[in-house]
């Protein structure tokens, strides 16, 4: 079982909803921690509701004394309040894996989810207890600019280091944010880069795939499997769900994590076949 502190999305495609979606397609039952409500859509995010702190630590404690998880995954948490409570509770259970999706910003309208407030919370409260933290390369840098310095402009290896000297044990930066002709995904742990996957861009963007790319991290961990593999094995199940991805209105397209049930008329030799692999993991919320 993974539980999951994130908002709500009434499109489907982001946050709690592509979080249960994922990690119930890949065998993992999910539980649910409400921490913020949202009006948005495939195009963005128009308002939030904070979740009080109170209720968002009563949600986590009242299902963790009843039920054994395997992985803790957060992502939107919608105020400081909420990012302390969560610390809390995450603190009293150091031997369960931790991802942290620090979402900052809405994907498709590039909506402000996160004050820099909230933002030196995280990096305080959060990050050094992660196992793994999931920033798209915008979310990295932010998470590592010395504000101090507002000339700096960190490269993407040294905010990997930044991050890992908060205390996290790996942090996996993906890169579709960056002006290159393919996606490269970078995993770091304090040895330095344990590896990195090359995937070829997809045309258009998608509404809820780092949720996705995030909760299937935190699945492959559930399931048994170490970091490195497990990373490796999330990116090939997030290219599929894009590469069946469909949309649902006129913004961004929604990832299929049920692709598997019905995709019938794909190559099955498509999932073995590195060079078939390399497709676009575009970062949302």
């Amino acid at each position: 079982m993974v539980l999951v502190f994130a908002a709500t999305d009434p499109s489907g495609g982001a946050g709690l909803h592509a979080d249960i979606l994922t990690l119930s397609s890949m065998g993992c039952h999910p539980l649910s921690v409400v921490t913020a409500l949202t009006v948005q859509d495939t195009f963005g995010v128009e308002d939030m509701l904070s979740i009080d702190a109170e209720w968002v630590a009563d949600q986590a404690r009242c299902v963790l004394e009843d039920a054994q998880v395997s992985v803790f995954k957060a992502g939107l948490l919608g105020s400081i309040e909420a990012i302390a409570a969560i610390a809390e509770v995450v603190s009293d259970y150091p031997q369960v894996p931790f991802v942290l999706d620090p979402v900052l910003a809405s994907g498709g309208g590039g909506d402000e989810l996160a004050s820099d407030e909230m933002v030196a919370a995280m990096c305080e409260l959060l990050i050094p207890q992660a196992t793994v933290v999931t920033p798209n390369s915008h979310e990295a840098r932010h998470l590592a600019l010395d504000h101090d310095d507002e000339t700096e402009l960190p490269g993407l290896d040294e905010c990997a280091a930044r991050l890992l000297d908060m205390g996290t044990e790996y942090v996996l930066v993906t890169g579709t944010h960056e002006n290159t002709a393919q996606v490269t995904n970078s995993l770091y742990s304090s040895s330095g880069l344990v590896r990195a996957d090359s995937w070829q861009r997809l045309p258009g963007s998608f509404h809820g795939s780092g949720c996705t790319l995030a909760s299937a991290v935190a699945a492959t961990i559930a399931n048994g499997q170490d970091v490195p593999e497990a990373v490796r094995d999330a990116q090939e199940y997030t290219w599929q769900t894009l590469k069946s991805g469909y949309r649902t209105g006129m913004g961004q397209s929604i990832p299929d994590r049920l692709f598997w049930a019905h995709d019938e008329n794909s190559d099955d030799g498509d999932s073995n076949d590195k060079d078939s692999n390399d497709q676009d993991l575009n970062e949302t919320a």
